[in-house]
């Protein structure tokens, strides 16, 4: 019998929901934009859960960089990816070499032609931080913690907690240039911080099976057992928590109608484009490139969506457990960047990597390596001005001016602040809305990064 983990029931058993939050949806206006929007926008959101190793997503290939990889990570480490074996990457920024990891091969070319970047470094900060006023106590709140730090990531706030995250603030600021008709923001994980707004609602959706009710095929018995259930949803709705649950019920049952044969239907256009790949991480971009596709159905305008691949808490056997992880995510990726393509929106949808954190370079026991800080990220798609790395990249050095302690632990020298403000900039928001999703932007000297035009 196959065990079900934690975010896979969360994912299952969020799959008719939206979020629980007040406001209303109207369905009727869904008619009204029955064709393709103009001016249509997504951010596709792929996490990485547990913490992966930026270490070995990215390595200098130049002598004098795989030597101070190759110092603290040998081959005898376990951990080593060896000079040969990299994809040579020559970023057009720089003026040194990179090598992605060899189970990257299938997104490789995307960097020379200019649809791939990397951002570099890049964490949780209250402030701009030096090394120096990492020792005095300047840091995030529970820093190295899986929980918190994702939290933070999502949240984009690193000295408390939040109960939003960026992803639903910024849903929250788009949904009137939205349209207003149809959720802004759509998850494959449930309803997770990250899509969590005030005002606005995510849609939850399942990537198998249908997304509907049970037990309701349309005979009288199923419309009276239909009719009792929308009477029930009406009780107690003085309470909050009751109202909450009933809205997203009630908004489910109404979205189902329209949402179900477009992740059901068999005559998509982009599903060749999947054929072969059963991973999860696959067919959640699978169900999200049909949503894009049937964008005319829906009427969006914007659209933000959340996808997750977990797995990389890499203590041991990081290497297998790397490659097999990265063997599903890079195939994935190809393949919705080329629906986006074949449906001529690879230009209007960009799709970026977050996780917990980076992974210590100095390696750990039993080939695997622990919770860090600082890490590298991926941005896909037709608007990345790609074949650059941006931001800094750190000093491969154990106790180096960029390692907070003595592990390879890199302080970020770009914020998640900024980099999701930078993805967000793109999306539509004007300045007033990135300083209400991003309420510590400020506080860094770039609010743009650059890597989209």
């Amino acid at each position: 019998m196959n065990r079900m983990n934690r975010r896979d029931f969360l994912r299952r058993s969020s799959a008719l929901t939206t979020a629980a939050l007040a406001g209303s949806l109207d369905l009727v206006s869904l008619a009204a934009h029955a064709q393709a929007a103009t001016d249509y926008k997504a951010l596709v959101c792929v996490f990485l859960f547990g913490g992966n190793d930026g270490n070995n997503l990215l390595v200098p290939i130049d002598t004098a960089g795989y030597g101070a990889y190759a110092a603290v990570r040998p081959a005898s480490s376990g951990i080593a990816l060896a000079q040969g074996e990299l994809l040579a990457v020559q970023p057009k920024n720089l003026g040194t070499s990179f090598g992605m990891h060899p189970a990257l091969g299938a997104i490789h070319p995307l960097f020379a032609t200019g649809q791939l970047a990397a951002v570099a470094n890049v964490g949780t900060l209250t402030q701009p931080t030096t090394k120096a006023q990492y020792a005095s106590g300047v840091r995030p709140e529970n820093l190295y913690s899986h929980s918190d730090q994702q939290n933070q990531w999502q949240s984009a706030i690193a000295s408390s907690a939040s109960g939003t995250g960026w992803g639903g603030r910024l849903a929250d600021a788009m949904a009137a240039q939205a349209g207003d008709s149809f959720p802004v923001i759509t998850s494959t994980a449930g309803v997770t911080l990250f899509v969590t707004g005030t005002t606005s609602r995510p849609l939850a959706i399942p990537t198998a099976g249908s997304f509907g009710l049970s037990g309701f095929s349309g005979s009288a018995a199923s419309g009276a057992r239909l009719a009792a259930l929308h009477s029930l949803l009406a009780i107690d709705r003085g309470n909050t928590f009751v109202d909450a649950a009933s809205a997203i019920t009630q908004q489910a049952i109404s979205l189902s109608a329209t949402v179900n044969p477009i992740l059901t239907a068999t005559s998509s256009a982009i599903a060749p484009l999947f054929e072969g790949q059963a991973s999860s991480i696959a067919q959640q971009l699978l169900a999200v490139a049909k949503m894009i596709e049937a964008r005319a159905t829906t009427g969006s305008k914007r659209q933000i969506f959340f996808v997750t691949l977990g797995g990389f808490d890499t203590h041991n056997n990081q290497l297998a457990t790397q490659e097999a992880l990265f063997g599903q995510l890079a195939p994935a990726l190809k393949a919705f960047y080329d629906a986006t393509a074949q449906m001529g929106v690879a230009q209007q949808v960009t799709t970026f990597t977050l996780s917990d954190f980076g992974r210590t370079l100095k390696p750990a026991a039993g080939g695997g390596s622990d919770h860090a800080w600082g890490n590298h990220h991926l941005v896909l798609g037709g608007a990345v001005r790609g074949g650059s790395i941006f931001g800094t990249w750190p000093t491969l050095a154990l106790g180096g001016p960029d390692d907070a302690e003595r592990e390879g632990r890199w302080i970020p020298t770009t914020a998640v602040d900024q980099y999701g403000a930078t993805l967000a900039r793109w999306f539509g928001a004007g300045a007033a809305d990135l300083a209400k999703v991003f309420p510590n932007l400020s506080r860094f000297p770039v609010a743009d990064l650059g890597f989209l035009s």
